[in-house]
């Protein structure tokens, strides 16, 4: 059976919530997400063997967000996605909103650094070659808001609203590389913002909140145009099968209401991981001021105590 309408033959029961999804991994998704795993664990492992300590939370929110990404190409939502709207959202947003900031999270490029050996003098090994492309103007480009905002919105309604989304579900590879697009879109507007790992930009924390909003109305405005649609506006999805019993203006109704949805639920996340790592950084310049203070003997208070003095004499005289 042609659920899509562009040659893609696929058999799929009807979906009905709460039943198990079935197993039905994209090879290339399973392989990455595997290996992103296995490089990982390589990193704490090897961190560990010489003594360092690694953080269990960051290791538990990287492999949450490897899972997350496995989750919804990995089992029948995949499968699911090429014929509903509302599941291939669900697609969309974990994998550009959620996912992102999950990995971000558990610091891959810290660890990386942390763990890749140095190469001797004059020599170039994978730890310089990471170095030299964090360093690069190429990411300074793609990691500056200039550039990671619209891009962000264009993921949106560039591929949406123009005939480059039914183009792409007109292949495997092409969902495949619609897939990895949103994961890297995500990755690049995030990681600034998140500022776990090091990277060319570092704004300060009300410049990300500001960075973070930036983009967030125009996702909502996406929802809400799909919700107020009185036609199917992607033509992939205006055929649904009809063993799945579905109406492709309802179905697309609901994919409005996950993508509105998705505006909200990760700026909260992110805004509460940003408060906390404000306070954390103001409780760490608190103890370097304090252990200054102590190594100086309090010079400061003392001289400012001298000047009061000062006052007081020649007040007296």
């Amino acid at each position: 059976m042609d659920h899509s309408g562009h040659g893609m033959t696929m058999d799929l029961p009807p979906f009905t919530l709460g039943r198990g999804l079935a197993f039905s991994p994209d090879p290339y998704f399973l392989a990455g997400c595997l290996l992103a795993l296995g490089l990982y664990a390589w990193g704490v492992v090897r961190l560990r063997r010489r003594g360092d300590a690694w953080p269990v939370s960051r290791t538990v929110l990287f492999t949450a967000g490897v899972l997350s990404v496995a989750l919804v190409t990995c089992t029948g939502l995949n499968d699911y996605g090429m014929v509903m709207f509302s599941v291939h959202m669900v697609q969309h947003m974990v994998i550009s909103m959620l996912s992102p900031i999950v990995l971000l999270l558990g610091a891959p490029i810290t660890l990386a650094l942390r763990a890749l050996p140095v190469a001797g003098r004059g020599r170039t090994g994978p730890r310089e070659l990471l170095l030299k492309l964090l360093h690069s103007r190429y990411m300074r480009v793609v990691t500056h808001p200039v550039f990671t905002i619209p891009l962000f919105i264009a993921s949106l309604y560039g591929l949406y609203f123009t005939p480059l989304f039914d183009f792409l579900m007109g292949s495997k590879p092409g969902h495949v590389a619609m897939m990895l697009h949103f994961l890297a879109v995500g990755l690049v507007f995030f990681w600034p913002i998140m500022g776990v790992d090091p990277g060319p930009h570092r704004p300060g924390y009300v410049m990300r909140m500001l960075e973070l909003f930036a983009g967030m109305p125009f996702h909502a405005f996406f929802g809400i145009a799909l919700m107020m649609a009185s036609e199917p506006m992607v033509q992939s999805y205006a055929n649904p099968p009809a063993s799945l019993g579905i109406d492709a203006l309802s179905d697309q109704n609901a994919a409005g209401g996950i993508a509105w949805a998705f505006s909200e639920i990760p700026s909260v996340l992110v805004l509460i991981a940003l408060v906390f790592q404000w306070y954390r950084s103001e409780q760490r310049v608190a103890k370097r001021r304090d252990r200054a203070a102590d190594r100086d003997g309090d010079k400061e208070l003392e001289a400012y105590n001298a000047y009061l003095a000062s006052l007081q004499a020649r007040g007296g005289r």
